[in-house]
């Protein structure tokens, strides 16, 4: 993992989120299910959005130090 870098594991994300959803007493076991279900690829998806967002911010503030230094580098060449 890149220094500085949050990255979240998108199964246990979407399993702890499972534990926190605890099941209606009067609610049917089925719809229950899906309700789960539908939570947990939800998890995943979003736990997988958030890693490809870091890594894509990372990229960015990296390309963006280059450039910076880069500039830098070009004005002490010219100046």
């Amino acid at each position: 993992m890149k220094k500085d870098m949050l990255q979240l594991d998108p199964e246990s994300f979407a399993l702890a989120l499972l534990g926190g959803n605890a099941k209606n007493e009067n609610e049917d076991n089925k719809i229950y299910i899906k309700k789960q279900l539908t939570l947990y690829l939800e998890a995943l998806l979003v736990a997988q959005d958030f890693n490809d967002l870091e890594d894509s911010q990372i990229d960015a503030i990296r390309d963006s130090r280059k450039n910076k230094i880069l500039e830098k580098l070009i004005d002490h060449r010219y100046s």
